[in-house]
């Protein structure tokens, strides 16, 4: 049985009362399956319009990438 786990929240940029979800799910696609991070977005602050899942194995890769991009903007 998959269960959630919150980790954090952050306010969304640009919005009044959006998020950005970020979860712990156990066993997301059934018993055995490995656990992901889950990444959701919400404009209202209640329901999820997009939702992101990553396994733990990718993260790293995902945050050197997300870094990258932050730094490209930031130069121009």
């Amino acid at each position: 049985m998959s269960t959630s786990q919150e980790i954090g929240n952050i306010s969304l940029h640009g919005t009044k009362q959006g998020i950005i979800s970020i979860s712990n799910v156990n066993e997301p696609y059934g018993e055995g399956s490995h656990d992901i991070v889950s990444i959701g977005i919400s404009l209202n602050g209640k329901e999820i319009a997009w939702k992101s899942h990553i396994p733990y194995e990718n993260l790293d890769d995902v945050i050197a990438i997300l870094q990258k991009a932050s730094k490209d903007k930031k130069k121009s």
